[in-house]
């Protein structure tokens, strides 16, 4: 087995990040919780855990068991693993960690030493946590490599219009009452938690949406509307995702040892 790229998770921007490297040609796995989150599903290759597998931008991924990885990767597919502690590290040969999960917070060690772990954006400071840092905030920044410090700090807002993020109000059940690509009216119910309901702020696409049955957190991404009301731009993997994923191939080239090694 060839070495391995692993990415853990597989939410909206992650999905970039793997979209880039397996269009590069390299292998590339996703390590996944048992439940994603992700809001943009349409676009996210976390989705292959509700749905046993998933196309994005025409890569598939599919739902697997560790002895399967080999087989998904000859069929050109992208392996999704649940195994939210990573323990595949110390199962397969994996060179490279991404560690996309955007928790905003300082990562747990790894479970075995790896020639590169590179962390994408707040909570990672290359040189102690990791060995470089992708930024991820909008600015003249994004997608640059850091290999020593962190990255901007988190500013706790959303970018752009912050009315356009959906939070949950309430802990309970989420349940949408509305489709990703379906066009909203200010005021219309677009879900509810606990009973509780959520509703758009102004007219648009709804771009992302949580999964019904799932249980939220008060304060969790639960939803984001588009203003723009176009329906095809559900289905793109966003210019953010991508310039990280450039940020990401670069720090992967700019070692010499680990560039040589990477399509043997």
């Amino acid at each position: 087995m060839p070495s391995l790229i692993l990415i853990r998770g597989g939410g909206d921007l992650a999905s970039g990040v793997v979209l880039r490297l397996h269009r590069a040609g390299l292998k590339v796995l996703i390590s996944e919780l048992e439940q994603p989150l992700a809001v943009r599903r349409t676009v996210s290759f976390a989705e292959a855990v509700y749905a046993s597998e998933v196309e994005v931008e025409g890569a598939k991924a599919r739902l697997v068991k560790r002895e399967q990885v080999q087989a998904a990767l000859d069929a050109g597919e992208i392996p999704v693993l649940v195994d939210p502690n990573a323990t595949v590290l110390t199962k397969l040969p994996i060179s490279i960690v991404v560690d996309a999960r955007l928790t905003k917070l300082p990562p747990d060690p790894l479970p075995v030493d790896i020639p590169l772990h590179i962390g994408l954006g707040p909570g990672f400071h290359a040189g102690r946590n990791c060995h470089a840092v992708i930024e991820t905030r909008r600015s003249h920044t994004l997608g640059r490599v850091y290999w020593d410090g962190p990255t901007q700090s988190d500013s706790g807002q959303p970018e752009g219009d912050q009315r356009r993020v959906l939070r949950a109000p309430v802990d309970g059940i989420f349940t949408s009452r509305v489709q990703i690509g379906e066009h909203v009216e200010t005021g219309q119910i677009i879900a509810d938690v606990a009973g509780e309901a959520i509703k758009a702020p102004f007219p648009g696409v709804i771009r992302g949406l949580l999964h019904s049955g799932l249980r939220a957190k008060a304060g969790l991404k639960i939803g984001d509307v588009d203003p723009r009301g176009d329906h095809d731009l559900c289905k793109l993997v966003s210019d953010k995702a991508l310039a990280i994923g450039g940020g990401v191939l670069e720090a992967m080239l700019t070692r010499s040892e680990i560039r040589s090694a990477l399509w043997k």
